[in-house]
């Protein structure tokens, strides 16, 4: 029978002999059978991913509402023999595959790193002997001896030895934290002092680690990206699906030929659909993606580029990302005879580099920047903190005199100053009590040059240092810039209250702090007003921050987050902009949707100003991709009721929209400016001013028809021709007016943009004059349909310019 399984926390109320009874451990640690054993019932100490098969994944880039309609028109177009054009459609529907495959296996590449975090060596006790295994092969019920440096590999039962651990990377709490017998220390804990023998109690996924990691897999933030795709495929569909009923059922009434009537449905299925809407927004945002890689930023979830564009709400997390996660010393106070440079001596004279205590290199660094004299001052004997008695001791000899130096917690080193008067001890609490106001942690320290009759050190308060982790030095000046571009900031930290308020309004967040054990026995409404009316939470653990980031989402926010910690990664995967610190452990940096390289968080607004860049630039396209539609549809109806004929052959259609669409791809390196506050998708707005201006190009369509019939006497293939390149003239045009929301000669398009748009409209201009491919017309036609053009759409910009102001687009 194997074991059973507890909640890690579950094991801090039973003694070391019932936990060893428990998991079936003696003394001696486990056998290497019985931890091969158990290697099978629990599976590796490890975090597993699901993997996906990439032949899968790339075949369902043809499965979507998408795909559909183009594979449905692949297959008309193959039944009315027409093989050219359902080979061309092919090469759509394969082209956006290759892409939007190939960018999204780039991008997977960093979860990897999810498995680093416990690739590890460990002493662990097998067959009563220390040997040293892979983190993956320990299993509960193993001995571990953890020591100085080491990184815990699993939750354990701390059986012997006292230890410091830092937890930063779990709890964001930047100070270490004690460990006594019978406590429990948490899976990728590092040890910072100290040497403990503890029994393994839970691993891989049971770990706090491991539901940690958990929390990311289930995080699953909404898509902007994916949610504006649908809304547009479905406007499209709805407009070509009905006109092309419109058009079957009258094209029946005509008698028409099967084979006519499903050209004319092949048409506007491809004329409807926004076959490379994938390749484009992918393209789009792998431009942004580059940019910003160029500045320290990479990007992992390449739907994070455009979703930063409408984030209206910034998450931040305190330790590592808005401070620098390193102690230092803040202020000194003194006491009695002393200064403050005594103080600052003897502090510095109780500490040892060598040691990597955090408290000890702050004191140096202080000692220095501070410019402390040690003239005739030697460090004699040195015993660092102890956890028992919570306190550095040091010998010393300053100006031939020997001392003794106490440094630890104030209520401790005043017990050991004899029984100082009242007044003083009411002066140390008042200013203990100012330092935790302002969120420090306070040292205190005193010194000993004698002894009393009975032979013990008499010792004399001489001061105390106040300790924090300070903001980094561009988070005030990051988060004031960031709230410029329109964007509420939020500090979520596991830190205390007082420290939450102090580290907030320093750097400008603000001072509404709440902790986070208010939003408990709360209702949904009235936890969403309390996250809407903060500017932080305090004392929050990893499951709050992914609830706190929830409830914005759900009140229709788009939510940012900053972290470095493990504890940071589910809220980290649910924003739809995580945001990993230059120093982010690997989960963390795994979790998010960017990851900063450099130090520091400046490359924030960077990202926020290309995000705003690439909405611009796909915001182009898709006016310009509706705009065209509606064009061809409301032409093609019109037409067909006209002529009793379509006014573009099939192979017209597929040349269209194989050059077209993919031409337009250049708008990716267009020239553009970002806006001053968030972005947001309103397609309603979108598509409404769309429509007018693919009516007023379909009018102009259609007057060149006119004249093609009534002027040029064209025949119906001469006249599908002067249509198409009518469309192709217009496209290139459209682009140029979109792009500029006010009037087009406003600004200049990137020289790639320009230079393609030209190149297809000569390309155009060669191929229906030489007849090759579509029935030929001649170059006056054509230098006259683009006269007709261009003063078209010199008079629809006016009326694009009034759209755009009205819709605030």
């Amino acid at each position: 029978m194997g074991l059973q399984k507890k909640a890690t926390n579950d094991y801090r109320a039973m003694s070391p002999e019932d936990i060893a009874s428990f998991l079936k451990s003696g003394t001696g640690g486990l056998s290497e059978a019985e931890a091969a054993e158990r290697l099978k019932q629990f599976g590796s100490n490890e975090i597993r991913e699901q993997k996906k098969n990439p032949v899968m994944q790339f075949f369902k880039r043809y499965w979507g509402p998408m795909p559909w309609l183009l594979e449905f028109a692949m297959v008309l177009t193959f039944c009315v023999k027409h093989y050219t054009e359902g080979i061309i459609i092919f090469a759509l529907l394969t082209i956006n595959a290759v892409i939007g495959f190939v960018q999204s296996q780039n991008s997977q590449k960093a979860v990897e790193l999810l498995k680093k975090q416990l690739q590890i060596k460990t002493k662990v006790l097998r067959d009563r002997k220390w040997v040293y295994k892979d983190a993956k092969d320990i299993v509960p019920g193993d001995i571990l001896n953890l020591r100085l440096g080491d990184l815990v590999p699993a939750d354990a039962f701390v059986i012997e030895g006292e230890v410091s651990v830092d937890e930063s990377s779990l709890t964001g709490e930047s100070l270490p934290k004690n460990i006594h017998q019978k406590g429990i220390i948490y899976s990728s804990s590092i040890i910072k002092r100290g040497e403990a023998k503890c029994i393994v109690v839970n691993t891989a996924a049971a770990t706090y680690f491991g539901k940690t990691v958990s929390l990311v897999q289930i995080a699953k933030p909404k898509s902007k990206q994916q949610e504006l795709m649908f809304n547009i495929v479905k406007y499209m569909m709805y407009l070509g699906l009905a006109a092309s009923a419109v058009v079957t059922c009258y094209a029946i009434a005509l008698h028409k030929d099967i084979a006519s009537i499903m050209s004319l449905i092949i048409v506007f299925l491809m004329g409807a659909i926004p076959v490379a809407l994938p390749a484009v927004m992918t393209i789009v945002q792998a431009v942004g993606a580059l940019g910003l890689s160029k500045k320290g930023v990479l990007v992992t979830r390449l739907d994070s580029i455009e979703d930063a564009s409408s984030i209206d709400t910034f998450c931040f997390d305190k330790t590592g990302t808005i401070t620098q996660n390193q102690l230092c010393v803040t202020g000194c106070r003194s006491f009695g005879h002393f200064k403050e440079p005594d103080v600052i001596r003897l502090a510095a004279l109780a500490s040892k580099a060598e040691e990597m205590d955090a408290i000890d290199t702050a004191v140096i660094v202080y000692a220095k920047q501070k410019q402390t004299s040690f003239e005739n001052c030697s460090q004699l004997s040195y015993l660092p903190f102890n956890p028992a008695n919570k306190r550095t001791e040091a010998t010393a000899r300053i100006n031939d005199e020997t001392c003794h130096i106490l440094k630890g917690a104030p209520q401790i080193i005043l017990q050991l100053c004899g029984n100082p008067d009242k007044k003083a001890v009411s002066e140390i609490e008042d200013t203990v009590d100012d330092f935790s106001e302002k969120g420090y942690r306070t040292i205190a320290v005193a010194v000993s040059n004698g002894t009393d009759e009975k032979g013990q050190a008499q010792y004399e308060f001489a001061g105390m240092l106040a300790l924090s982790d300070p903001p980094r030095p561009d988070s005030k000046a990051m988060i004031r810039q960031i709230q410029e571009l329109g964007i509420r900031t939020v500090m979520l930290t596991g830190d205390n209250m007082a420290i939450a308020k102090e580290i907030a309004g320093n750097v400008g967040i603000g001072k509404r702090i709440h902790s986070a054990n208010e939003l408990d026995g709360l209702s949904h409404d009235e936890q969403v007003k309390l996250v809407d009316n903060s500017d932080g939470f305090a004392e929050v653990y990893p499951e709050d921050k992914f609830k706190i980031v929830h409830l914005m989402q759900e009140e229709g926010h788009m939510v940012g987050m900053t972290g470095d910690g493990v504890n940071d990664s589910p809220a980290l995967k649910q924003a739809e902009l995580g945001t990993a610190v230059s120093t982010a452990t690997d989960v963390a940096k795994a979790s998010a949707s960017i990851v900063l390289t450099k130090p520091g968080l400046s490359e924030i607004i960077d990202t926020i100003k290309v995000s705003r860049q690439t909405y611009q630039r796909m915001l182009t396209w898709v006016i310009n991709k509706i705009t065209k539609v509606v064009e061809v549809v409301f032409l093609f109806t019109i037409g067909y009721f006209w002529t009793h004929n379509m006014l573009i052959s099939l192979l017209g259609m597929s040349l269209l929209v194989f050059a077209n669409d993919f031409v337009t791809m250049s708008i990716a390196t267009d020239n553009v400016v970002s806006t001053k506050s968030p972005n947001s998708w309103n397609i309603k707005s979108i598509v409404s001013s769309s429509m007018v201006l693919g009516i007023l190009f379909a009018a102009e369509d259609l007057l060149v028809a006119y004249i093609g019939i009534s002027h040029f006497h064209l025949a119906y293939g001469a006249l599908c021709t002067l249509v198409m390149l009518s469309l192709v003239f217009n496209t290139q045009f459209r682009i140029l007016t979109v792009r500029e929301r006010g009037h087009f000669w406003n600004s200049r398009p990137s020289r790639k943009l320009f230079w393609i748009s030209a190149l297809t409209i000569i390309g155009f201009m060669f191929i229906v004059t030489r007849g090759n491919l579509v029935p030929v017309i001649t170059w006056n036609q054509v230098l006259i349909l683009f006269l007709i053009g261009i003063t078209f759409t010199f008079c629809i910009d006016f009326v694009k310019y009034g759209l755009f102001r009205k819709f605030h687009l």
